[in-house]
């Protein structure tokens, strides 16, 4: 745990190279976190051995690097971590957060409807003769808010938006809930900046806070970029990865991606004078409200 008063992190997880997506989240995270003086951590998120590439989390690394986008500490893996992830939700086990499920994704279907919810099969217990597959959060019937630096007010009532989710999945893995949250506190996250692809995640990830009593960090999440398609860059998306054969030019797209001002001679900058100006430009005014925005 840092004892620094801002401390951010980069989060990525390694099913495959860097995209520029994905580089517009760190700039964004590694801006916000030097423009106060603050850590900014790397946690390589290699909780899903089946959707992980072979050395996918090298080759992030060295393109970080490339970019001039260095880390305070060293890297953390999740895979190295799975003690905490155990101690928290036996935790939640022993305050009746939790219980077992032995439903099917199959089951759930039939059972939720077009909503997707679960339906609180197990909530109850296990029906006679079904075995336990997963655990599943016991979610408070409560309405949770928080505000995102960008985004604003973001209300979730977790019943009829979430449902009770899973804490350790049918194939006995963690689930990224679980971990993301055991991890920011361990790690003294104060500032959590990532996409707005996982601003939905956010309210049952506070509801894990308050369940385990962590602080909850504030929360700014950054536009999406998407292709021309409005399909967020990622591999599935076949998103071309990202080469610091010109470092500067891209990183000044990600720049014009995040709302920030860009001067003309920025260009002809090394990566240290480029850095030295972002980092003291940084205005979090300036990202766009939007949750989603075109490539480049």
């Amino acid at each position: 745990m840092t004892d620094a008063a801002y401390c951010g992190r980069f989060a990525p997880s390694p099913t495959g190279p860097l995209h520029f997506g994905s580089l517009v989240a760190a700039v964004g995270s590694f801006l916000d976190a030097r423009s106060q003086d603050g850590e900014w951590l790397l946690r390589m998120e290699d909780l899903d051995p089946p959707r992980e590439v072979p050395g996918a989390a090298d080759d992030i690394l060295r393109t970080l690097e490339a970019f001039g986008l260095y880390w305070d500490g060293a890297v953390t893996y999740q895979s190295d971590r799975h003690p905490l992830y155990q101690a928290a939700l036996d935790r939640l086990g022993q305050i009746g957060q939790t219980y077992p499920c032995g439903c099917t994704r199959k089951e759930i279907r039939a059972r939720a409807g077009s909503s997707g919810i679960y339906p609180g099969t197990c909530r109850a217990g296990l029906p006679p003769g079904r075995k336990a597959r997963s655990v599943r959060l016991r979610v408070p019937d409560l309405e949770v808010s928080f505000e995102d630096r960008v985004q604003r007010t973001i209300s979730e009532w977790l019943p009829e938006q979430s449902g009770d989710f899973i804490l350790r999945r049918a194939d006995g893995l963690f689930a990224y809930q679980l971990a993301v949250v055991v991890d920011d506190a361990d790690q003294g996250i104060t500032d959590i900046v990532r996409g707005a692809d996982l601003l939905d995640s956010t309210c049952q990830q506070i509801v894990l806070q308050r369940a385990l009593g962590y602080a909850t960090p504030d929360y700014l999440h950054l536009p999406l970029v998407v292709n021309e398609h409005g399909e967020k860059l990622s591999k599935q998306a076949h998103a071309p990865p990202v080469t610091a054969d010109h470092a500067v030019a891209t990183l000044c797209s990600a720049l014009r991606a995040l709302g920030q001002p860009v001067p003309d001679d920025v260009a002809g900058c090394d990566l240290a004078d480029f850095w030295e100006q972002a980092v003291s430009s940084w205005q979090v005014e300036r990202i766009p409200k939007t949750q989603k925005i075109s490539e480049r």
